[in-house]
């Protein structure tokens, strides 16, 4: 396994979206892409809890760190919601992040 030391990043999220929310099209583009935000949220929210890194998890997954990064990404690079979502209303569910 390997032995990472877990540093995060500072990020203050209030701070930034305060920020961006000023820029044009940013409210309609963010609310757009409100459920993958929240559970991009989750999944690093869970991973900062575990002390653990990218890669650590990687490995862990038996998988690589840009995968883990993409998958803990909203938008392209992860599984699209907007997909999920007309799956779910497909087969007469709704889909609901935690």
């Amino acid at each position: 396994m390997t032995d990472l030391k877990y540093d995060p990043v500072p990020h203050n999220q209030k701070a930034f979206l305060e920020k961006a929310s000023k820029r044009r099209g940013f409210r309609e583009a963010y609310d757009a892409f409100e459920t993958e935000y929240a559970l991009a949220h989750e999944m690093l929210s869970a991973r900062m809890r575990a002390e653990l890194t990218q890669e650590a998890v990687a490995d862990r997954m038996g998988t690589t760190k840009s995968a883990v990064s993409k998958l803990e990404g909203a938008g392209k690079h992860a599984p699209s919601m907007a997909t999920l979502n007309r799956y779910a209303d497909a087969v007469g569910c709704t889909l609901k992040a935690r």
